[in-house]
């Protein structure tokens, strides 16, 4: 089985699960050797799953609740030893980690799947993408599309990320188009004197622009389709810290308007 290890982000900080919830699988923020790898749940109308590389599952939360929830007894000895699965898993519009933290993988191929974690359909994958993974480098898995309920499937999708030297300076943002039924779009900043900054090139479906230098500071970001000044997704006061490097995802059904799968534009660190 290809391994999977934890190494500390950045600094030299160990994470130390608690009695709560715990990632059962580890991550981290920079492959010390091997690969890294995020994963996203941006499918529209997509269940919660857990993500795999092959048969070695790589994201899932565990609870210590281990009590009789009739007279309160601890009586699961497994449980208490290593934690009980919940079936949460990583819900729609969100991504497997946390605080920028990528999961370290072998390098070498892998069949990448999320695989639905709710108790009906459990484990069944709504997902299969080839993927050769090298060493050293960083990318992001992303469910995508629209959840088909009768064929329990949706599209997905990986693209490398080419993450720039470190520079505590200045940050650095990258467009990634994740919504199937959009045309491509080119992401654009604007701060509070009202200058605009345009990042890198138009992303079609299933595309990544560019990482592009801009200053720290809080912006509204926008994406336009070629020739129309009318912007499709906006999303007003995000922070782009100074030292970091930020991807920006729009993902949604651009048919709708309103409502939990109207385009929107995630805005997550990756470093």
């Amino acid at each position: 089985m290809k391994g999977l290890r934890l190494f500390a982000a950045l600094v030299a900080a160990v994470v130390v699960a608690a009695c709560g919830e715990k990632n059962a699988a580890q991550h981290i923020s920079a492959p010390t050797a091997g690969s890294a790898v995020k994963f996203f749940n941006f499918g529209v109308n997509a269940p919660a799953v857990n993500f795999y590389a092959d048969t070695q599952k790589i994201s899932a939360v565990s609870s210590a609740t281990c009590s009789s929830a009739t007279d309160g007894k601890t009586t699961d000895t497994l449980c208490l030893s290593k934690g009980q699965e919940t079936t949460s898993g990583t819900a729609y519009g969100a991504n497997a980690s946390t605080a920028g933290l990528y999961y370290s993988l072998a390098p070498g191929s892998y069949t990448l799947s999320g695989r639905i974690t709710a108790t009906t359909d459990k484990g069944v994958a709504i997902s299969n993408t080839s993927a050769t993974l090298e060493n050293g480098k960083f990318y992001s898995y992303y469910l995508s599309g629209i959840y088909n309920t009768a064929s329990k499937t949706v599209e997905a999708f990986v693209v490398e990320d080419p993450l720039p030297a470190m520079d505590l300076t200045t940050t650095y943002v990258r467009f990634v188009n994740a919504s199937s039924n959009s045309q491509p779009m080119t992401l654009h900043l604007k701060n509070a004197s009202g200058a605009d900054t345009t990042v890198g090139s138009a992303a079609a479906y299933k595309g990544a622009s560019a990482f592009v230098r801009v200053d720290p500071g809080n912006y509204d970001i926008s994406t336009y389709v070629a020739g129309s000044t009318t912007p499709v997704i906006t999303k007003t006061g995000v922070a782009f810290n100074a030292g970091r490097v930020y991807t920006v995802t729009a993902y949604g059904d651009m048919t709708v308007a309103t409502g939990t799968n109207k385009p929107t534009l995630d805005n997550t660190a990756n470093r």
